[in-house]
């Protein structure tokens, strides 16, 4: 492996939110963006100054001084685009979902077992300041031991591209799945969920019925269950991707309205707390990117930035946590197998939705001793 990371984005709409974070990283060489409006592709690349330029998927795989990908193309290829690269001997960190069948999560951990290259699925709600708080109380012991976990997301995708329409809410449960399993530190093993309430377009044009979809999983080797809730459209309610997590000494909540500071119990008595920035976690080249995205004028930020506060500062520690997995020789985190269960909680949810609450078990996917080439 070079001393530095060469790597190449795929998509350019919120990818290019992580274009400067790998220009600055020490340990990465951004070396060419992939998309296929040739007029976006040139305008951003003159932006950054980015010499290499593709307008398709496969070109940019075929280059060998490529060590790495970061996709950020629409939801129905990340499979197809995720597994091409992995079988062209390319580290992978794919935006999320991971697919949207399970069958799909396991081609992807096939291929990151044949090929050893690395595959990471850039959740963000795992390396938000909330998410890094909680998670220092897990680990200092402050929490106790975990009792019960909850999570949300509820977000208005009017105004969003039209593939959205057809997008079960759970097929994009991993925001609020994530935290959960993670601090939890174990996978989910199955699934109840039921659907609430309907979408006005699905009169008119079908595809998945449900406003709301609410899912109770058991956890995998352990006491505990987590819920979840997801909703898309047609729901009265400030956008929000939520977790709450209670201890037998301890439990973080999360704020009501998103200009409130989150809740800390310690018994029955609560109080608002401040969340540090984590940045100082960070090199410091790429610590600036907690706070602002690519471009400074308003009307210019991608929804992230409006929209869930940059997605809590994530970008940066995504980046860099891609990067330092694929220099360090290990797995990065989330890796294959925990991106295939936390996308198979949501998939698996929405069937049993379909099927009245049925109880759904999640696939185990097989874990290989194989590991990771640098």
């Amino acid at each position: 492996m070079r001393q530095k990371v060469r790597i190449g984005i795929i998509g350019l709409g919120f990818g290019a939110e992580f274009i400067p974070i790998y220009q600055a990283h020490p340990h990465a060489e951004l070396v060419a963006v992939c998309q296929r409006t040739e007029d976006s592709l040139h305008r951003i690349a003159d932006h950054f100054g980015i010499a290499g330029r593709h307008t398709s998927v496969e070109s940019m795989l075929e280059d060998p001084d490529i060590d790495a990908v970061h996709i950020n193309s629409p939801i129905a290829a990340h499979a197809e685009h995720s597994i091409a690269a992995l079988n062209a001997g390319k580290h992978v960190a794919c935006t999320v979902p991971m697919a949207t069948s399970v069958a799909d999560c396991a081609r992807i951990v096939r291929a990151q077992q044949d090929s050893c290259k690395s595959y990471m699925m850039m959740e963000t709600a795992v390396y938000t300041r909330e998410f890094l708080y909680a998670k220092d109380l897990r680990d200092s012991g402050q929490l106790g031991r975990i009792q019960f976990l909850r999570g949300a997301h509820m977000q208005e995708m009017a105004g969003w591209p039209d593939y959205w329409l057809d997008l079960p809410p759970m097929h994009y449960a991993t925001h609020a799945v994530a935290p959960l399993l993670a601090l939890a530190e174990r996978e989910a093993e199955s699934v109840r969920c039921l659907g609430s309430g309907r979408v006005d377009h699905a009169a008119t044009r079908g595809g998945p019925p449900f406003a709301v979809e609410t899912a109770l999983f058991r956890l995998r080797d352990s006491d505990l269950a987590a819920e979840v809730t997801r909703s898309l459209f047609d729901v009265a309610r400030e956008y929000v991707e939520s977790f709450d997590v209670y201890g037998d000494k301890m439990a973080y909540e999360w704020q009501q309205l998103e200009r409130d500071s989150p809740v800390v119990f310690t018994g029955e008595d609560g109080r608002r707390v401040d969340i540090p920035d984590y940045a100082d976690r960070l090199p410091a080249e790429i610590r600036e990117y907690t706070t602002r995205g690519v471009y400074d004028a308003d009307e210019n930020r991608h929804l992230s930035f409006t929209q869930g506060s940059g997605h809590g500062g994530s970008h940066p520690h995504l980046a860099h946590e891609f990067v330092a997995a694929i220099v360090e020789g290990r797995a990065p985190f989330p890796d294959v197998y925990a991106s295939a269960n936390w996308t198979s909680a949501g998939i698996c949810a929405h069937e049993s939705a379909l099927r009245g609450g049925a109880e759904i078990t999640l696939p185990l996917f097989s874990r290989s001793e194989v590991a990771v080439d640098a």
